[in-house]
């Protein structure tokens, strides 16, 4: 064979490995379906890189090209093929509304004037408003030749390198028959930026700007480490190609390798639309990306011509935005606050400020360890970056610049209630003083009589403070002594209160071993923990002579756990709080079924996990049906579980389950009738 019969052969080699990879990055980072293991991909990129080392030749579509190794000198202006337009906003659905007959006003007018070529009645769209990075692509023959941001909607940067590093963006593309440009969104993944700032240096304040932070540095390595993604949702300029409506052109990404967001809803009316977007507003934190608003579009692509564009927008679009859930205020001030552990949390008070619907003054600040990485500890009168989430307490991602200009977070060296040395452990600071600290103590008490604990009736934190200073109680043992002559002495508290609340120390004698675990609030334990004790061990007496070697051995329990648990238990102070707690008669046992579990039950003998929130069933309801059902309820996803049952704001669990191919029982009415057995 010649020589350059061998070359062709060899480039032709080559272009079939590229093609062969390209196919399996479709699958594993837009469809999420791989067909191959890391050890079999690994081999064709390996071979790919030696037959390119070998030959010297480096197609421009090549996946050894997606990281470049160089630094850049700085962006190239990219001019539009077609501008990229801005969308107008509905802050609300009568401002929807509003929108809508404007739209239905111009098609009217419209059909007036072309009887003979009418637009057909308004129909909809509505797709994620996704919070991130806008870009745009450009293919060419069907390759992908620049990459750009939004710029001012005719001119972009270049960021062709950056962009490459996104694995769910293709380099080549089916569809040769012209130039095109595509837009979509940049992003992290929140899972992804958990990950990410488990081991950063310092970092990332959100998502959004980790995003753009990334595709806007002009290191493309940096860019590929922060493991971006990119969902596409239009073409904006086309040679070769036209669509009659919005979903042939999602056929056409879609056909095109392009990752699509699986969020797309077509809808005939605008009731549907509203009834649609507050159905999405409720969910918006179910997605592992953020979000902040829908987007409407009319689908006929025909309507859209005709109805064009203002100065700075297509009448054909609305962008509905919901509340906003991150906002930058001022840090004013920052307090110590003691848990029943002895840890100090740090919690912030903020200039007030409007946060989803909701007015915020006060913010959590974990541990010492996120003052010093979000770099606030000079922040004090600077402006910060908060978010608030799922309703709770809202967080400081970090400060709004980069320089320590604000005053100084005061670390304390002694307990702000007892005055005791702090104790550092690892990030945290504890106050060692667990019988004569008052907030730990009433924490405690707190802790042992509520709902999912001893459950104690009529009992508050307002209660166990009262207790505390009125009848010095200083421990949970404490309450079994208290006599109805105690409690009707005490201030705001009446016959019919202190009546109930001995009746209520009796009743919870009666609680069974998980329960009262829990209750005893051994560290670095939670309600799935105490299930896993009370089940393998049977009885208190069993877990007390427990050795760490044996705890380990159980799922969902490590070393760490092992030693908190053995700990607890061999500290004299809490050995004999334990003892006092059963001399009054209180003999936790494990409840076991007398009926057998149902082996055929497609949940008898299997690993489930919980997460988020169901529509009309507690967790603990759920828990109990599946446990009565021979299932093991986990708190945690692993190769081992078998289900995860997802509700509403179901976050990193259900996305760890994905990854894993994990069954996903999503829908409460599905659950009921596996449940059943139907």
């Amino acid at each position: 064979m010649s020589e350059a019969m061998e070359s062709l052969d060899t480039l032709s080699t080559m272009k079939q490995l590229i093609e062969e990879i390209s196919r399996h990055n479709h699958a594993y980072y837009t469809l999420d379906k791989p067909v191959l293991s890391d050890k079999e991909y690994d081999a064709l990129y390996d071979k790919l890189v030696a037959m390119e080392l070998e030959t010297g030749i480096v197609l421009p579509y090549s996946p050894t090209q997606r990281v470049g190794g160089e630094l850049l000198n700085g962006f190239t202006p990219h001019r539009h093929l077609a501008r990229l337009w801005s969308l107008d906003k509905a802050q609300n659905i009568e401002a929807l509304m509003t929108w809508h007959t404007r739209v239905q006003k111009l098609v009217n007018d419209f059909n007036t004037r072309n009887p003979d070529q009418p637009l057909p009645a308004p129909t909809y769209v509505v797709e994620l408003k996704f919070d991130g990075l806008s870009l745009n692509l450009t293919y060419d023959g069907g390759q992908l030749v620049q990459a750009s941001t939004r710029g001012n909607g005719v001119v972009g940067e270049g960021i062709l390198a950056q962009v490459k590093t996104i694995k769910s963006i293709p380099l080549e593309i089916p569809f040769k028959d012209g130039m095109f440009e595509v837009q979509g969104e940049g992003m992290m993944f929140l899972s992804v930026l958990e990950e990410y700032n488990k081991t950063a240096i310092e970092p990332l304040k959100n998502a959004r700007n980790a995003a753009a932070g990334a595709l806007r540095n002009l290191n493309p390595k940096t860019t590929s480490d922060r493991k971006l993604n990119a969902f596409i949702y239009n073409v904006g300029y086309a040679e070769g190609v036209q669509f009659a409506n919005h979903e042939e052109m999602i056929g056409f990404l879609i056909d095109n390798r392009f990752k699509v967001n699986p969020y797309i809803r077509f809808l005939d009316t605008i009731e549907a639309v509203a009834e649609e977007l507050t159905q999405l507003e409720s969910i918006r934190h179910t997605f592992d990306y953020l979000i902040d608003g829908g987007v409407v579009k009319l689908s006929d692509m025909r309507t859209r011509e005709v109805l064009g564009y203002t100065d700075k927008f297509p009448r054909w679009a609305v962008a509905f935005k919901f509340e906003a859930e991150e906002t930058t205020t001022i840090l004013e001030s920052v307090s110590w606050e003691i848990g029943r552990t002895g840890k100090l949390t740090p919690v912030a008070t903020v200039e007030a400020v409007d946060l989803a619907g909701v007015t915020v003054q006060k913010c959590t600040l974990n541990n010492i360890g996120d003052i010093e990485r979000k770099r606030l500890k000079h922040a004090l009168g600077t402006s910060v970056f908060i978010r608030r989430s799922n309703d709770v307490i809202p967080e400081i991602l970090g400060k709004v610049t980069d320089e320590d200009d604000g005053g100084e977070i005061i670390v304390p060296f002694e307990c702000p209630a007892c005055g005791t040395e702090l104790e550092q452990r690892g990030a945290h600071l504890f106050c060692p003083n667990r019988l004569g600290c008052k907030p730990q103590m009433i924490s405690r008490i707190a802790h042992f009589a509520s709902r999912d604990a001893m459950d104690i009736e009529t009992f508050s934190v307002m209660t166990a403070e009262q207790l505390y200073d009125e009848l010095d109680v200083r421990d949970p043992a404490d309450l079994y002594d208290l006599q109805y002559e105690d409690l009707i002495k005490l201030g705001r508290t009446g016959e019919k209160k202190a009546k109930k609340l001995v009746e209520a120390f009796e009743k919870s004698k009666g609680r069974d071993l998980p329960s009262f675990l829990f209750a005893l609030g051994i560290p670095n334990t939670g309600k799935t923990t105490t299930k896993v004790l009370a089940d393998h061990f049977g009885s208190l007496d069993n877990l007390l002579a427990a050795t760490v070697e044996e705890l380990t051995t159980l799922p969902d329990i490590g070393g760490i756990v092992a030693d908190s648990i053995v700990s607890f238990f061999t500290d004299p102070v809490m050995r004999s709080s334990v003892e006092r707690l059963r001399a009054v008669g209180i003999n936790p046992v494990v409840e076991r079924s007398s009926t057998p579990a149902n082996t055929d039950n497609v949940f008898y003998g299997k690993t489930v996990v919980l997460t988020g929130t169901l529509p009309t069933m507690s967790r603990d309801d759920a828990a109990k049906k599946l446990e009565a059902l021979g299932a093991k309820v986990s708190g945690s996803v692993s190769k081992k579980t078998d289900f995860v049952i997802a509700g509403e704001a179901a976050g990193s669990k259900l996305t760890k389950a994905q990854e894993l191919g994990i069954r996903i029982i999503d829908d409460e009415e599905e659950l009921k009738r596996m449940l059943e057995g139907v």
